[in-house]
């Protein structure tokens, strides 16, 4: 699949990060079941728990537009290596994704990223779908 539209939306959505605290600027974008693309960047808070991820800024911004599932996710920290997203984001990425092989975009730059799937990140992970058995 191509994902020219998602890394470019993952790299523009870090330049808005708001990290006066770790001056750890990440962006995501997430694609949705109809190929929309919500994007998200990390936004500290000086009490920490308040802190939010950019994978979940983006979908929080789908889910409250009624886009309610994944189709891929794309990540962008630090441009020299790869940023993957953090516990709490590869749950609630599980919560939203198609399935478990929803493929994430780990990116360094537009032309150098790497491409894990969920249950790569994740394995065993723990979702609704068990909740349904």
């Amino acid at each position: 699949m191509n994902y020219e539209k998602l890394i470019e939306s993952a790299i523009e959505a870090r330049t808005k990060a708001y990290a006066p605290y770790s001056n750890f600027k990440v962006g995501a974008a997430i694609l949705t079941e109809d190929d929309k693309i919500f994007s998200g960047c990390n936004i500290e808070n000086a009490s920490f728990g308040a802190t939010n991820c950019a994978e979940r800024t983006a979908i929080f911004k789908a889910v409250s537009e009624g886009y309610n599932t994944i189709k891929a996710v794309a990540v962008i920290g630090d441009p020299t290596t790869y940023t993957y997203p953090c516990g709490i984001c590869r749950q609630v990425i599980t919560e939203f994704a198609e399935n478990d092989e929803i493929e994430i975009i780990l990116i360094k730059n537009k032309n150098d990223y790497i491409i894990k799937t969920l249950k790569e990140i994740l394995p065993g992970s723990f979702t609704k779908r068990d909740l349904d058995r």
